[in-house]
């Protein structure tokens, strides 16, 4: 896949929630008049357009009669050692940054603290947070053979 695209309402406030993922700015451009950017990071790379004129979206994460587009999902084995403690941080770090900058920057909402789900036959950690716009996003990391 070359990137997944999100529309938001505030590319700039889009674009300080996915740094403080660990995104970086590829490229920036317009799509016609709305604002663009490239940005990669956690093994992808996602396209955020500005919504001149945005409307509230469906609840894809409470609404269990919704259909379409769910959420992105970031795997996070081999990179992280417990999805419990990098969500620990991320909240922190997501905590420092609103303090520093309000206008740009909000505390991270946690949808779903980590737990484990058997997938198949592997057992994941498993956590959602929402975006800056409130879409879901899932970080998961495969446990070892022991089950962590």
């Amino acid at each position: 896949m070359h990137h997944a695209s999100i529309r938001t309402a505030d590319i700039y406030r889009a674009i300080a929630f996915y740094e403080q993922l660990g995104f970086e700015m590829e490229t920036r451009f317009t799509a016609g008049v709305t604002l663009a950017c490239w940005m990669t990071g956690l093994q992808g790379r996602i396209e955020l357009l500005q919504v001149p004129e945005p409307h509230a979206a469906a609840d894809a994460f409470y609404d269990e009669h919704y259909t379409g587009y769910y959420h992105l999902s970031f795997d996070l084995t081999g990179q992280v050692e417990s999805l419990p403690v990098w969500l620990a941080t991320l909240e922190t770090t997501f905590r420092e940054a609103a303090q520093a900058e309000p206008a740009q920057v909000a505390p991270l909402r946690v949808l779903l603290p980590p737990q484990q789900q058997m997938i198949g036959d592997r057992v994941y950690e498993v956590a959602f947070i929402a975006d800056a716009d409130g879409l879901p996003l899932e970080f998961l990391r495969m446990m070892g053979d022991d089950h962590d």
